[in-house]
């Protein structure tokens, strides 16, 4: 009988008895989400949320990066140069790409070349 290179004592229905329901689960869980938005379009709350949620998402990590900088390398004024920039970037072109890239560059530079 085929061993599929699996380990002494493993057989392949024990091996497709795990896999088969992580599998399921796996594709349910990223299915839900997308159920959830045809289900709740109408919603007043939720469209509050998604107006509401990726700026204080951002605020959150900026906060925690900051407060996170106080013993990394360049410290807490090279992560608030890096912000700045992000700040400068987003209001001048108004292009989120470019500006969280810029803001990544800028503090990289910082850390790495002066500080």
């Amino acid at each position: 009988m085929m061993d599929y290179g699996l380990p002494d004592g493993v057989t392949l229905s024990q091996t497709l008895a795990v896999l088969i329901p992580i599998a399921v689960i796996t594709v349910a869980l990223r299915w839900l989400p997308f159920a959830f938005v045809r289900a709740l379009k109408g919603n007043q709350f939720f469209a509050l949320l998604g107006l509401m949620m990726p700026v204080g998402v951002m605020a959150v990590l900026v906060v925690y990066t900051l407060f996170g900088q106080a013993s990394a390398p360049g410290g807490v004024p090279a992560a608030l140069s890096g912000v700045a920039v992000t700040l400068g970037l987003h209001a001048w072109k108004r292009d989120s790409g470019l500006s969280i890239l810029g803001g990544t560059v800028a503090y990289m530079a910082l850390v790495n070349l002066v500080f």
